[in-house]
């Protein structure tokens, strides 16, 4: 028995670029335990389905290391890629039932390709129909069936061979909420029986109610990675949201002489963060410590709550760009950073 938590994908500096030039994925490093219920998300274009296809080894990566199960499937034989296949599930937004066969023939169909024998078919058949509450629909043919219905005979196929990894690519994109509602617990409590659980989709409103680990991508680098997160940001960025490149360039700004400390402290709102003076002793820059010693007062909080709680309102974007830069500058102050 697989072991819950230890790490079942782990991708590693993985960069992917397509020989039309095309790079959709740039230098990804993520790890999914066993056993975790995870979205991917991003807009058209993110690298999203690159994701799919690498976990699936449909593609391999232009450089970087794929993990999956403990085995590196960068550069896997033919054979070796159809044993990779078998321990993953996946379904689609299209379904890809068989039309011509009945949701029966239809499940045990994942079972005869990996020479299950006959005997046991029928038992491991009747047992995920069950799961997927489908027992009475055995003999029903997909165009009989509603689109809920038809994801959940994919689901079933997908499980039937009892996968150690779920992957499921846009879901309920063809169905209603109500369905896809169904889907998403379903997917639940198949992730609470130990399967891991891999979510592709643009569903924002699934994503925030379900409050799973969402790893958010944009234009092929991991712009997010959250527990418990949402689709998107609903807020502006915090002091330890800004990026590391954005910190060193106004740390050396400050150095040059570029920034006006004064006015800094005053249009940002961060005396309160910086007035610990023991804080700041420790800080061997005297550019900083000018800046702490600067009078102006902001009710930060104040701020905080009239204008980066509504992004509906008129001057939030203006705020949030022009003020970007001197939250890293707090940052600094806040960690002592010295670079």
């Amino acid at each position: 028995m697989e072991e819950k938590g230890a790490t079942i994908v782990s991708m590693d500096n993985v960069t992917m670029t397509y020989p039309t030039g095309t790079q959709a994925l740039k230098g990804v490093n993520v790890k999914i335990a066993k056993g975790e219920f995870v979205f991917i998300v991003g807009e058209s274009g993110s690298g999203k389905s690159t994701v799919v296809k690498l976990l699936l080894r449909e593609i391999s990566p232009t450089s970087g290391k794929l993990m999956v199960n403990g085995k590196d499937i960068t550069h896997l034989k033919h054979k070796q890629v159809a044993a990779h296949r078998r321990r993953i599930g996946c379904v689609f937004q299209d379904f890809r039932l068989l039309k011509d066969r009945n949701v029966y023939e239809n499940v045990a169909f994942a079972q005869k390709v990996i020479g299950i024998q006959s005997r046991l078919i029928g038992k491991n058949v009747h047992r995920i129909l069950s799961l997927v509450g489908l027992s009475d629909k055995e003999k029903a043919i997909p165009k009989e069936l509603s689109g809920g219905e038809q994801q959940r005979v994919a689901l079933a196929r997908a499980l039937v061979n009892q996968p150690s990894m779920l992957i499921a690519d846009e879901p309920t994109g063809n169905l209603d909420p109500k369905n896809s509602e169904e889907i998403m617990h379903l997917l639940e409590a198949i992730n609470a029986q130990g399967t891991t659980v891999i979510v592709v989709t643009h569903n924002q409103e699934i994503v925030d109610s379900m409050q799973k680990r969402v790893i958010t991508l944009e234009q092929g680098v991991v712009a997010r990675d959250d527990e418990a997160g949402s689709y998107k940001r609903q807020y502006a960025p915090n002091y330890g949201e800004v990026s590391q490149k954005m910190q060193e360039e106004l740390i050396e700004a400050a150095r040059e002489g570029n920034i006006d400390t004064k006015n800094t402290i005053a249009e940002s709102g961060i005396e309160e963060i910086i007035q610990d003076n023991s804080m700041v002793n420790n800080i061997n820059e005297p550019w900083l410590k000018t800046a702490a010693d600067t009078p102006e007062k902001t009710d930060y909080q104040q701020m905080d709550e009239q204008i980066y709680s509504r992004p509906e309102s008129p001057v939030y974007e203006d705020f949030k760009q022009t003020t970007r830069k001197y939250h890293t500058l707090a940052e600094a102050m806040q960690q002592g950073r010295d670079e």
